[in-house]
């Protein structure tokens, strides 16, 4: 198991190096397929005068090779680095990802405050449609054809079929204008106000989870009607366990070791790509960052939550199969 676990773990750590420099690499193409000097997406605008737009390549190190750039921007990561702008530059600790000067401030520091926004309404969302979805799919299983298992399914079908940019300001216009049950969902930190930073999420949750609960509760269905139907299932049955037994520890473990790998997959793909949900109701996590560093052409920021995506990603992939090695040895083989 030690050995499995080192070697996923080196494979993950090859893997993201590959991704740095392949998202590196393409981000730095980019001002040489549109024909601009990458000083405008870094500044945001070209000085008129040659020398001038010679001097600010040469500061901000546009006039090296890209594998040189490429071998600077890493070791800042892992490191302190000097950034920033030009005149007055400021020195940026780990992890360094590079400065937005249009934001005049670095980009690590900018994820940081985005990344909580995001980690809040992920988390939150991933445990209501985890466990509704797992819940309404085994009862959907466990009486096949039943009003329950119709209803299941009906809402299962409408939860895939609604989306978000529906439900969330259908939630905001019942909870919180009609009943005014929660009349400021405004983002608070949970280290700050608990208790606002619950009413601000819990519409956002439910918006997010209904769609992922919906798809979860027909795949924990699909598979818990296949495994009931299994020999060593009814085998179960005649030697007289238990019911709860047989369904809980035989059934319902082995139907869900697919859905603990599209459940890393699906989590760690929602970081950074929640810009609908963040739009609806007002948040600035990393999808607000992304979406409105496209639209400034911020690339030093758009590089850094692309780079913070895939990382969270490749992080998840290797957890996934830690835990599903764990949770099935042959996989160890």
């Amino acid at each position: 198991m030690l050995r499995f676990i080192v070697f996923r773990l080196v494979g993950a750590l090859i893997v993201l190096w590959l991704v740095s420099m392949v998202t590196f690499a393409i981000f730095q193409l980019a001002p040489l397929l549109t024909h601009t000097s990458p000083v405008y997406y870094y500044v945001g605008k070209v000085p008129p005068d040659p020398a001038q737009l010679k001097i600010l390549e040469h500061s901000l190190g546009f006039d090296r090779s890209i594998p040189v750039q490429y071998w600077t921007w890493l070791k800042g990561i892992f490191g302190r680095n000097i950034t920033g702008p030009v005149p007055s530059p400021v020195y940026c600790h780990f992890p360094c990802l590079g400065y937005s000067y249009r934001q005049n401030d670095t980009v690590g520091h900018l994820i940081w405050q985005a990344l909580p926004v995001s980690l809040s309404l992920c988390v939150g969302a991933a445990v209501l449609w985890l466990i509704g979805g797992v819940l309404v799919g085994t009862i959907s299983a466990l009486k096949p054809r039943s009003i329950a298992d119709r209803i299941g399914m009906v809402g299962s079908l409408a939860g895939v079929s609604l989306p978000i940019f529906f439900t969330g300001p259908l939630l905001l216009l019942l909870f919180e204008f009609k009943l005014q049950w929660l009349p400021n969902p405004q983002y608070a930190p949970l280290t700050q106000d608990p208790a606002q930073w619950f009413r601000s999420m819990i519409l956002a949750w439910i918006s997010l989870a209904f769609l992922y609960a919906a798809i979860y509760a027909r795949m924990t269905r699909s598979n818990m009607l296949e495994t009931l139907g299994e020999d060593y299932m009814r085998t179960a049955r005649a030697k007289g366990l238990p019911r709860r037994t047989v369904i809980v520890k035989h059934g319902l473990r082995a139907a869900l070791t697919p859905v603990v790998t599209i459940f890393a997959m699906d989590f760690a793909m929602l970081i950074g790509t929640t810009v609908i949900t963040e739009r609806v109701f007002n948040f600035r996590g990393l999808g607000y960052l992304a979406l409105q560093s496209v639209n400034t052409q911020d690339l030093p920021v758009i590089l850094g939550v692309t780079l913070v995506a895939a990382v969270v990603l490749i992080v998840a992939n290797a957890v996934v199969d830690i835990v599903y090695a764990m949770i099935d040895p042959r996989v160890r083989l």
